[in-house]
């Protein structure tokens, strides 16, 4: 397990090396710049932009390097694990993504959380009466949920449930002023906060997973060893839970472990329309103030997130299925 690991852990070196620079040339060939935008800004208040001062700020913020350059430091301060600082939030950017990082793990967690158990759970009812009136209702209503938008969904949770109803907060993470409350009055109110931006994140998730856990529950429930643990006379929920849905899980398991590193992208719409704070509306901030450094290392930390999930999906492969060995 050991060998298998650091293996792996070596050949994500190239991969990240590889990712690091292509995100860099992407950004650098879009148009604009962070001085551009900071002059801009400036000159809304004080008249025309000036060059000389869109040039003084590019020497200022170091973008007056030649790209090279400007690539070499970055890979620099990337080995001694230095992800640089945000002139336009005026902080390092290692301190922006610590104050938010939690936020962001809160709100996909728990949306995962929640898509996982009622997306599995709805596709193991649907396979286990399928063709039957639950299987035909829920499959509707997946069908629903695939295909509606997650922008136009989180706007439609926002004037139903938060302006007509008014059940739920639709900004931010808290009440401001909660913590003098207590402990626990804050736990509850970042809860309340939290439920519709995660119902809102979850609702696709829940579709994709319950249609994909029915094709597989289903071929699961037609293999030999099922017949066999039936004819001994085993209870219908220890066949279906314990024998069908751990190899039928597998797939899924893929599924979520992609979907895993969806999170930060998804959480953009959501983070943006809920005025949540976490990193997706910061990725949206750096990406509308061509903040490069941070949105560099918002995209070096995704994809470390996409290769961390794929190392640990083929080491609980391998716990879940005995058949599977991991090869040094």
């Amino acid at each position: 397990m050991r060998a298998y690991i650091q293996r792996r852990l070596l050949q994500f070196v190239p991969v990240i090396l590889g990712i690091c620079i292509l995100n860099f040339i992407l950004i650098q060939a879009a148009p604009g710049d962070l001085a551009e935008v900071v002059a801009a800004e400036s000159a809304q208040v004080e008249g025309a932009i000036v060059e000389d001062q869109v040039a003084q700020l590019r020497t200022s913020f170091g973008l007056d390097a030649p790209l090279h350059m400007q690539l070499l430091a970055y890979l620099g301060r990337l080995f001694t694990f230095d992800l640089g600082y945000s002139h336009r939030f005026g902080a390092p950017v290692a301190e922006l993504i610590g104050d938010r990082v939690g936020a962001t793990a809160l709100l996909g967690l728990t949306s995962l959380a929640l898509a996982v158990v009622i997306g599995v759970l709805l596709g193991v009812l649907c396979a286990r009466w399928r063709n039957g009136r639950l299987d035909r209702a829920v499959s509707a209503l997946m069908a629903l949920c695939y295909s509606v938008p997650v922008f136009w969904l989180a706007l439609m949770m926002v004037v139903l449930f938060g302006v007509t109803l008014q059940w739920f907060p639709i900004d931010g993470m808290r009440e401001v002023g909660i913590e003098a409350q207590g402990r626990w009055s804050e736990a509850r109110d970042v809860l309340w906060h939290l439920v519709l931006p995660a119902t809102t994140l979850a609702v696709y998730s829940i579709a994709v997973y319950a249609r994909f856990t029915r094709a597989s529950m289903v071929d699961a429930l037609q293999e030999d060893y099922i017949r066999t643990a039936r004819s001994k006379g085993l209870s219908e929920p220890v066949v279906v839970f314990r024998h069908a849905l751990r190899n039928a899980i597998l797939p899924v398991l893929t599924l979520i472990a992609g979907h895993f590193g969806e999170l930060l992208a998804g959480s953009i719409v959501i983070e943006t329309v809920f005025s949540w704070p976490g990193l997706g509306k910061l990725t949206y901030d750096a990406v509308v103030n061509r903040d490069t450094n941070l949105l560099l290392s918002m995209l070096f930390l995704s994809s470390l997130l996409v290769m961390a999930t794929s190392l640990l999906l083929d080491i609980l492969y391998a716990a879940l299925d005995p058949r599977i060995e991991l090869r040094k």
